[in-house]
């Protein structure tokens, strides 16, 4: 048996200990990292007593199988188990799905729930061979719920067979991780229930059938992962389009007419961006049986960046309810669900089903039209109360012209918002790190010297190895100072990259340091190591790139590097220099 304390000041309990317990019954992945999820296959209310006649569908697959299980299950529970208590309980019938390929089918649990004794009885499953389960002795365990006094209350985990506890270490891990593991993580969901503004994950879709399809593209595209030719985690990059199962195509596509597809059943917006709003007016407009799924990430309306208007929703929620708006206005019935990628914009909406007949498309198709038009102009007027025009709380503004001038609309012809500007296919980078090498030193050197040319006698002491000699750290100059040290034809340069001098003097950070808009010389004495502590990945990403450069200031610098060889991080003279690990395995790869 394993017992936690529970205080709870917020009178949070006893809700939010069945709040915990669901979450454990429907999403046991977040406990334990070797499942994919649980399919819940039947749930219902059962009744104690012999005579307890079986509840109405019963004869239906699922709730037939669920009372077959219940007549087995509901005789006396053997102790430190609680009994059953109350008139009636819930039971549920759940498959447990691991991750990868499974050799065998899934576990299966007889789950039951007891609000009068505050507790949850699993009961493990095993398939007979006539094809039947039946209850299984070994992995039987028991949640507890125990009101101590005042806010006082005790959860606890027991098992009464905890000899005969089979681990497979998938489904059922060792007794101790019950105890451990889990127990800790039902004890902070209980008191710290907050409710989500959004869907759990993989709520519209069989997450038995989902879990097949993803271990089946993750083969289909497992050789992507060993030839990944970026520095990028290839497992987020690859898997992720994986679970997102979407193509994008390699064209700009404006919204008008010339870009419909009347054969295509659905229409995918993957980090559409300027595209995700106009996503459901194509598929409305493409056919009256073309679907549309969007994960809107990056936040834009019709006619360009996205304008918030409530303050008390946050941005992300607030432009999904847009999104889920303009399906509406488009005649969809607006599904919401959440995937389960390493994303935090992984939330979808889909349309799938109409809200029309198709003799109302005509209607539909004006007030779209009209939707967006009072879009635009809201957006020209800047136009910042919600007030609905014809669609109850929709929120358009009224005041806005209901159509395009008629001249607009005629030049328009084809396309839906005359002035609507797609991203080109190339985009342009603009944060210096296109200009030439020979430029940047060049830069860096003139900036460097300026620095430490203004006060030559301001130093300090380097005591590294015993060494007394003195280091000068320069002087601090503020941007513009920097600037007009510089001749036109360089800043004229620096001008056309996002940033300009400043984002330059900001990738050297080898070299300067920029800070409240001064720039000094860096120090790398005073550079303190990260108290948190690194992830694995970057750990390594950080020691395979130790010394793959030059130093600058061993080279530059008139006193030299201030730090001994073997503390910089970067090659005192070439005989230091090392191929970047990074490099080697691009090479490797291609």
């Amino acid at each position: 048996m394993a017992t936690a304390r529970v205080r709870d000041g917020g009178s949070a309990l006893p809700r939010g200990f069945w709040a915990a317990a669901r979450v454990w019954l429907e999403k046991p992945q977040v406990a334990n990292r070797r499942l994919c999820g649980a399919a819940i296959e039947a749930e219902g209310t059962v009744a104690l007593g012999e005579g307890a006649a079986p509840p109405e569908g019963a004869a239906e697959d699922g709730p037939r199988r669920l009372w077959a299980l219940w007549r087995e299950a509901r005789g006396p529970l053997p102790p430190p188990l609680r009994p059953w208590g109350g008139a009636e309980l819930r039971a549920l019938l759940r498959a447990l799905l691991p991750r990868g390929r499974p050799r065998a089918p899934p576990a299966r649990e007889l789950a039951v729930q007891d609000v009068y004794n505050g507790t949850v009885t699993f009961l493990p499953l095993e398939e007979n061979s006539e094809g039947k389960y039946c209850i299984k002795k070994g992995n039987i365990y028991q949640i507890q719920l125990t009101h101590v006094k005042d806010e006082e209350w005790s959860m606890s985990i027991v098992a009464p067979f905890p000899e005969d506890w089979f681990s497979d270490g998938i489904t059922y891990p060792k007794l101790a991780w019950l105890g451990n593991e889990l127990l800790p993580k039902l004890v902070k969901w209980s008191v710290e229930q907050k409710p989500s503004e959004f869907k759990s994950t993989l709520s519209l879709i069989s997450v038995a059938k989902y879990s097949k399809v993803y271990e089946d593209l993750k083969e289909k595209y497992r050789e992507m992962v060993k030839v990944w030719p970026e520095v990028t985690d290839p497992e987020k990059f690859v898997y992720e389009d994986v679970a997102i199962a979407a193509y994008l195509l390699e064209s700009a596509i404006m919204p008008g007419d010339s870009h419909l597809f009347p054969d295509a059943d659905w229409l995918i917006g993957n980090h559409s961006d300027e595209l995700t709003p106009w996503i459901p007016v194509i598929a409305a407009r493409s056919s009256n049986s073309c679907c549309y799924f969007v994960l809107p990430c990056c936040f834009f309306d019709f006619h360009g960046k996205y304008s918030r208007r409530q303050s008390k929703k946050t941005q992300y929620r607030e432009y999904l309810d847009f999104v889920t708006q303009v399906g509406f206005v488009c005649g969809f019935h607006v599904e919401e669900d959440c995937l389960r990628i390493p994303s935090t914009k992984r939330v979808c909406l889909i349309g799938k089903n109409r809200t029309y007949p198709p003799s109302e498309w005509a209607v539909i198709d004006k007030q779209i039209t009209q939707y967006i038009n009072n879009r635009q102009t809201c957006a020209l007027v800047r136009c910042d109360r919600r007030v609905g025009f014809n669609l109850k709380d929709h929120g358009v503004c009224e005041e806005a012209g209901s159509e395009l001038p008629e001249n607009e609309a005629d030049a328009a012809g084809t396309i839906w918002m005359p002035g609507f500007q797609p991203r080109e296919k190339v985009e342009q980078i603009r944060n210096c790190a296109s200009l030439p090498r020979d430029f940047v030193d060049d830069v860096v050197l003139k900036v460097a010297n300026l620095l430490l040319n203004a006060t030559p006698q301001k130093s300090c002491p380097n005591m590294h190895g015993g060494n007394t000699n003195s280091w000068n750290q320069g002087e601090s100059f503020s941007l513009k100072e920097v600037a007009e040290h510089l001749n036109k034809e360089t800043l004229k340069r620096l001008k056309s990259e996002c940033g300009g001098l400043q984002t330059l003097l900001k990738n050297n950070h080898q070299v300067f340091e920029v800070l409240n808009g001064r720039v000094h010389i860096r120090d790398w004495r005073k550079e303190k190591p990260s108290r948190k502590s690194k992830p694995e990945v970057k750990r390594r990403l950080s020691a395979e790139a130790f010394k793959t450069r030059l130093c600058w200031f061993f080279i530059h610098h008139p006193d030299g590097c201030s730090l001994p060889s073997e503390s910089c991080p970067y090659a005192h003279g070439t005989e230091e220099l090392r191929q970047s690990q990074i490099i080697k395995k691009k090479k490797h790869r291609q």
